[in-house]
């Protein structure tokens, strides 16, 4: 009975796998070369290595925001794809340009205005005034050119967005990995100054980052206007750029608690590390190089998080509410088993990792420390993850934002100002205290999804099921 309940047949994981491997590789590799950029960066020094991290962090505010825009729309597209509308998908594909495109123009505005005061929030911490100021140099330099990248991204997750949604994830996948390419390239060149380039540091890192941006755009856009009959969303897009007024405000008031929840989440993000931050300046550079580890470990469970909502979403959009149900067990299951196992391979080069970096012994020893504790927890964090996806993939979007950013700011975010306020204790033992929170988040997510709150059919037939 409890292999029957939390493990599936082999049609089940083939189905599983199909969608969640080419995000896995597209992820995996994405993420190697980031670890390579942030390998070729730390080379530079830690003030470049911290520079940089905090633009990231800063960011990254952005990009969540858009994530969440386009995947509180991808509820519908994955619902309608389910029950064969393509010009339900069309309309949803439509109103993620609209949002993404004004949410990254908003943040350009907002960041260009702003950066020397939001880098300079993380310089508070014990250390010379001297590296506090080239950290804020190379960072506000950093930004300016990474805020040109904003623009192609708010397109590229409209259309690997829609694609996604609509189970094509090997498109993107390829996008991502030519875009990684020219990333790659450009960084050993405009880094360190190759083939007559001036050697530009940070600043090189950010241009490389930059046009690797346009490049998987323009992948995007030529692949789905030469294979349209594969992606009929996309035929007569922008031909009569429509979408009826009742069902742009139903996707955007569901869109709404995404965006509020994946904001109010990365600005928690942020001002945990702030947190750390305020203990030591050097705390940021040890969280860049842990963080670079983590994600490209992570890469398996994220994945499955993902394809774990897609499933049930075109499930619950076919109206088969009993088997989104029985289906989210097993995929909860997978998706711990996939953390326990890259959980293990993190701790087993958590002390030699840091070593790759050209930066003090003291920042080596926190970072190495820092990526043993994130080992240790990420079977948690993997199943909160993808209970985060299956219970979005209903359209309660209110529960996924209590699930979520409401523990952040009412749990995590005060203990973690409590600790680097009012007591003496070490960074490391900082971060230990707030990742075990996520044990709580374990304990509510099972019980929100044993519920049953979150299996519902959200979509209703917009009468265009042949339509292109």
């Amino acid at each position: 009975m409890f292999l029957k309940k939390y493990v599936g047949d082999k049609a089940f994981y083939k189905m599983v796998l199909t969608i969640a491997v080419p995000m896995m590789v597209q992820n995996g590799i994405s993420n190697f070369v980031n670890l390579l950029d942030n390998l070729m960066i730390g080379r530079i020094g830690t003030n470049a290595l911290s520079g940089v991290a905090i633009t990231n962090q800063i960011i990254f505010v952005f990009y969540l925001l858009m994530f969440g825009a386009t995947a509180g729309v991808g509820i519908f597209t994955a619902q309608y794809h389910g029950m064969g509308d393509v010009e339900g998908v069309r309309y949803t594909f439509r109103v993620k340009l609209i949002i993404n495109t004004l949410l990254s123009a908003g943040g350009i505005a907002l960041l260009y205005f702003n950066s020397d005061f939001l880098i300079g929030l993380f310089l508070k911490g014990e250390g010379s005034a001297w590296d506090a100021l080239q950290t804020l140099e190379i960072g506000h330099d950093y930004m300016r050119i990474m805020l040109i990248g904003l623009v192609p991204i708010a397109i590229t997750n409209s259309y690997s967005g829609t694609l996604r949604d609509t189970g094509q994830t090997r498109i993107p996948m390829l996008a991502s990995l030519s875009a990684i390419f020219v990333n790659l390239i450009g960084n050993f060149i405009l880094i360190y100054g190759y083939f007559g380039m001036p050697a530009l540091g940070a600043v090189g890192a950010a241009t490389a980052t930059v046009i690797s941006r346009f490049v998987e755009l323009t992948f995007l856009l030529l692949y789905t206007a030469r294979h349209s009959s594969e992606h009929p969303f996309i035929i007569g897009a922008y031909t009569k750029f429509y979408v009826p007024w009742e069902l742009f405000w139903r996707f955007f008031v569901k869109s709404i608690p995404l965006i509020v929840n994946e904001t109010l989440w990365s600005l928690g993000q942020t001002t945990l590390n702030q947190s750390f931050s305020f203990r030591s300046l050097i705390a940021m550079a040890a969280i860049n190089i842990e963080s670079t580890v983590w994600m490209l470990f992570s890469v398996a469970f994220a994945a499955m998080g993902e394809a774990a909502g897609i499933i049930t979403g075109q499930i619950l959009g076919n109206g088969e509410i009993d088997r989104a149900i029985d289906d989210s067990r097993k995929l909860r299951a997978f998706t711990v088993a996939c953390g326990i196992v890259f959980g293990l391979l993190m701790l087993l080069i958590s002390p030699f990792f840091p070593k790759f970096y050209n930066t003090t012994d003291e920042v080596r020893s926190m970072a190495s420390r820092l990526i043993l504790i994130s080992g240790l927890l990420m079977p948690l964090i993997a199943y909160t993850h993808v209970t985060y996806f299956i219970l979005r993939s209903g359209g309660n979007t209110f529960i996924t934002f209590l699930f979520d950013s409401c523990f952040v700011w009412t749990v995590a975010v005060p203990v973690a100002f409590i600790l680097s306020r009012y007591t003496r204790l070490p960074v490391v033992t900082m971060v230990a205290i707030v990742k075990s929170l996520e044990l709580i988040k374990c304990l509510t997510g099972g019980k929100m999804i044993q519920s049953g709150i979150w299996a519902k059919k959200i979509v209703d037939d917009t009468g265009a099921h042949s339509r292109q």
